[in-house]
C-alpha cells in the first residue's frame, strides 16, 4: 500500500495502481451523488464536477501527494453537493442562484436581443441550435427559451405545427417499445421469454423467412405485434411475424 501514500518516487506500477484506486473511487463518489449530476451541467453541477476533477488529478501526477487527502476531500464534496441539492430543493433565493428562470429569446417570431446578450449567445448560435431542432425559420416559433443548462427549448406556433391523428379523430395506436431479443449474435432469453416467445421458433425464423443464421444477427427486436425485425450488417430485412 506504498502507492497510497506520499513517496519520493513511484514504480511503474504503482502509478497504475494509483490510477485504479482513484478512478473506481470517483465512480463510487460519482454513483454516491446520484444520477443528476452527471445528466446536466448546472451551475451547481459544473462547480463540483470542475473541483472533483482538480482534486483527483494532483495525486495522479505527482508522486509527492498521497490519496488519502484527495479521498477525504472528495467525501467532504460530495456531502456538501448532496446538502446543497436538498437546500435547493427547500429554499427559492437558493434555487433561483443556482438555476435562474428560462430566459425568453424568441417570442412571438421576434429576436429578445437584449436576453441573448444576458445569455452570451450569438443569432448565429441561435439559429444553429433551431436548425438542429428542424426549424428552419425562426419567425414559426412562438417562443424559444434558454434554459438554466444550457439549452434552447424550442416551441413552434400552433398554425406550423403539424395535425396529429387527434385533430382527425383517429384511434392512435398505443405505445409498444420493440424488445431486443438477439444482440450481435447473441440470444437474451429473458426478453424473449417477456414477449412469451420460443428459442426454437425464434431460430427458425431467422433462419427460414430472413435467411440469416443467428452469429450473423447484429439487432434482432419483437415488436407488440409478435413482428420481428432483424438487422444484419447495416441491412433491415422485411419484418416476420414469430
Amino acid at each position: 500500500m506504498e502507492f497510497f501514500h506520499a513517496q519520493e518516487t513511484l514504480t511503474a506500477m504503482q502509478w497504475i495502481l494509483r490510477a485504479i484506486v482513484s478512478y473506481i473511487f470517483l465512480l463510487i463518489v460519482v454513483k454516491a451523488m446520484g444520477q443528476r449530476s452527471i445528466s446536466q451541467l448546472s451551475l451547481l453541477d459544473f462547480a463540483v464536477a470542475i473541483t472533483i476533477g482538480n482534486i483527483i488529478a494532483h495525486p495522479l501526477s505527482d508522486e509527492g501527494l498521497g490519496l488519502k487527502g484527495s479521498m477525504i476531500t472528495m467525501v467532504a464534496l460530495a456531502v456538501l453537493y448532496s446538502a446543497s441539492v436538498f437546500a435547493v430543493l427547500k429554499s427559492g433565493s437558493i434555487r433561483k442562484f443556482v438555476l435562474p428562470r428560462p430566459l425568453p429569446l424568441v417570442e412571438r417570431g421576434q429576436l429578445v436581443y437584449p436576453n441573448l446578450k444576458k445569455a452570451r449567445i450569438t443569432i448565429d448560435y441561435l439559429l444553429s441550435e433551431a436548425r438542429k431542432a428542424k426549424i428552419e425559420d425562426i419567425q414559426k416559433l412562438s417562443l424559444a427559451l434558454w434554459e438554466p443548462d444550457g439549452t434552447i427549448s424550442f416551441f413552434e406556433s400552433p398554425q406550423y405545427q403539424g395535425p396529429t391523428r387527434q385533430d382527425f379523430d383517429m384511434m392512435p395506436e398505443p405505445f409498444d417499445l420493440p424488445v431486443v431479443v438477439v444482440r450481435e449474435g447473441k440470444i437474451d432469453r429473458q426478453a424473449l421469454l417477456s414477449k412469451g416467445k420460443d428459442e426454437t421458433r425464434l431460430l427458425s425464423v431467422l433462419k427460414e423467412e430472413h435467411y440469416v443464421q443467428l452469429q450473423d444477427v447484429l439487432l434482432a427486436t419483437v415488436e407488440r405485434s409478435g413482428m420481428v425485425k432483424v438487422f444484419v450488417g447495416g441491412r433491415q430485412p422485411k419484418g416476420n411475424r414469430t
